[in-house]
């Protein structure tokens, strides 16, 4: 967190979340991952934290969302000796698939890679791509886990920092109420 402070990567406010909740908080990872080393230094955290659960299986593939999960997924995949992919979602439908020319091998280890959990959307999304492919799913990452562990992705998960910070349904915003503008400082159109 000391780095998102630092960064000015923490933001207080009121925001729409990719998941389509509001929160007062909004931990933009891509400020943080904007430096290189602090980039490599989280990649390298979390890859130490992913080797106790993934045993001594070799992971051949780490896989993140577009835009979010690229670079923290690249930094995990250099500290694992893996290759970086990434997923993106098909302009036409809106699903999230493999493309420019990334291919997963039926039963190759992968783990997916995200920089922050909510809800798990994005990172179901990957999961469900890998499992189409025929990979083996062995675990999932993210630096921050917003959901503090509640989101179940049928995985093995990891964070390097886990928060429970209050989000809430539109239809129920307090920050709505008090007439705040909202702000959707993320990648993706909710």
């Amino acid at each position: 967190m000391q780095l998102f402070e630092e960064t000015g990567a923490y933001l207080r406010g009121h925001f729409r979340l990719t998941s389509g909740l509001h929160s007062g908080e909004y931990l933009q990872c891509a400020k943080v991952l904007a430096h290189p080393e602090y980039a490599e230094r989280l990649g390298g955290e979390l890859a130490q934290k992913l080797k106790p659960v993934v045993a001594d299986e070799r992971v051949a593939a780490v896989v993140s969302p577009a835009i979010g999960g690229i670079v923290i997924g690249h930094e995990v995949a250099r500290a694992l000796n893996a290759t970086a992919l990434f997923t993106e979602r098909d302009p036409t439908s809106n699903e999230m698939t493999l493309r420019r020319g990334f291919e997963v091998t039926s039963g190759e280890p992968v783990v997916v890679i995200e920089d922050v959990i909510t809800t798990g959307g994005s990172t179901m999304d990957v999961i469900r791509v890998m499992q189409q492919a025929g990979a083996r799913l062995l675990a999932a990452g993210s630096i921050i886990d917003r959901s503090n562990g509640r989101v179940d992705l049928g995985l093995p998960r990891v964070a390097l920092e886990t928060l429970n910070p209050v989000a809430y349904s539109p239809d129920d915003c307090p920050l709505c109420r008090e007439g705040l503008p909202v702000v959707k400082p993320g990648s993706r159109r909710v």
